[in-house]
């Protein structure tokens, strides 16, 4: 005997004497109607297309993507990797399976370098509601504290998958929106259980690419990247009826109660733009950086990750940048770099100048302290007493370009030799130019 089919089975559909439980049942493509024929003739009476107003929102926002992308901080030359988990149990958050993202999480923001990847997790609302907030933000604590956003499971989700350079997801809607949009998804979790075996997303998960947690994740999202192919079937079968679901749901619930519609056309709400939150590494950062071999050259590489993370063979340089608020604070005392983030008028922690110079003194080992002001800038302070600002119109994290000068410095360079040309910092494959100025 077959498993009953979520959401199209007599089980979900009728009442205790047979009969149609729903006066009208929604369906989004004639697929569904085909299948529901089959699992429960009695229903198919009630059946209605009329689209997805939930998908047709997701289009309507398209145009809006670099908004969406800039809210989470994903600036040029950054990738945004979604991690989506449904609620099922065998899901990528599940905890009847492999307990899948869980065991990803570490190394996700240990393997992907935090300035050229920013991670979320859109995880569904049973998830919040089984667990409860709290717990769910305990659990994901350290990763959140290395970057990961963790996303609004109702209203900010929707943007969050527009702006997806790549999912990591299981058989949950919200990837299969994914991939109807075209982004490339990487399975974590690909349970077929509950799938009814003729449904086109039994397809999508028999067929799509797997993630393998044995195997390094940065490779597997860079494969994915470059050789992605997006399948037809998603974009096809998620809605027969394109941006058409608001002026066909009004019409079948006016119907429904027997008066008139409005004369004004149907129309669904816009999705918002998010609030601003880009990523907070209040964590220990590892720094590898390389300077340029090229005579003459004020250019110097700069890779940081939010963990420990072994230096590859041919790497220059490594060092430790530690935030100032972080959690481990027995790292302070080992930190090449010390920077925290704000307001350059903070009456607690006085003048950015002050405020460096009280780190260097507190921590003998800190060789630099940076005060991030501002988008673009921050004020640095060396061991040896130099007092600069660095500038950028760049959207990077500033406190990149105090790891860049520490590195700078630490190869025998110095400061003044970057007065009136700059430095340019080398973010993965971006270059960001920074203007060096005495204070």
């Amino acid at each position: 005997m077959s498993e009953p089919v979520f959401g199209l089975s007599p089980e979900w559909l009728l009442d205790a004497f047979g009969r149609p439980i729903a006066d009208a049942l929604v369906l989004s493509h004639p697929e569904q109607y085909e299948r529901l024929r089959a699992a429960c003739p009695e229903a198919a009476p009630t059946a209605v297309l009329a689209g997805d107003p939930c998908w047709d929102r997701i289009l309507a926002a398209r145009p809006y993507r670099e908004r969406f992308r800039r809210a989470l901080g994903v600036g040029r030359g950054r990738r945004l990797v979604v991690l989506n988990s449904t609620w099922n149990p065998e899901s990528l958050f599940g905890d009847g399976g492999d307990d899948v993202l869980p065991a990803l999480l570490p190394r996700l923001t240990s393997e992907f370098p935090a300035d050229e990847y920013r991670l979320a997790a859109v995880l569904h609302p049973n998830i919040w509601h089984g667990h409860g907030p709290g717990q769910i933000r305990a659990w994901l604590d350290r990763a959140r504290r290395a970057g990961l956003a963790l996303v609004d499971p109702l209203h900010g989700w929707r943007q969050a998958l527009i702006s997806a350079d790549a999912v990591i997801g299981d058989h949950g809607s919200v990837t299969y929106y994914a991939a109807a949009l075209g982004t490339p998804v990487l399975l974590g979790a690909a349970p077929l259980s509950g799938l009814a075996p003729d449904a086109p997303v039994h397809a999508f998960v028999r067929t799509a690419p797997r993630l393998d947690p044995a195997l390094p994740l940065r490779a597997q999202v860079e494969t994915l990247l470059s050789q992605h192919q997006p399948p037809p079937e998603p974009a096809e079968f998620v809605s027969s009826a394109p941006l058409e679901s608001a002026a066909r749901l009004r019409r079948l619930f006016y119907d429904l109660i027997g008066i008139p519609e409005p004369e004004e056309p149907a129309r669904l709400e816009p999705l918002p733009l998010p609030p601003y939150e880009p990523a907070a590494h209040t964590v220990p950062l590892t720094v590898l950086t390389g300077l340029s071999g090229l005579p003459g050259s004020d250019e110097v590489t700069v890779t940081r990750y939010a963990g420990p993370h072994p230096a590859p063979y041919g790497t220059d340089a490594a060092h430790t940048a530690v935030p100032e608020d972080t959690r481990e604070t027995d790292q302070l005392a080992l930190a090449d770099v010390v920077f925290r983030h704000g307001e350059p008028h903070d009456p607690r922690l006085g003048p950015p100048a002050e405020w460096a110079a009280e780190v260097l003194q507190r921590h003998p080992h800190c060789a630099l302290a940076a005060y991030v002001t501002g988008p673009g800038t921050c004020v640095v302070r060396t061991r040896a007493g130099a007092l600069v600002r660095l500038d950028s119109t760049s959207d990077a994290d500033p406190a990149v370009y105090a790891s860049a000068l520490h590195a700078w410095l630490s190869s025998g360079k110095s400061p003044a030799e970057l007065y009136g040309r700059g430095l340019t910092v080398r973010t993965g494959a971006t270059a960001h130019a920074v203007t060096v100025t005495p204070l």
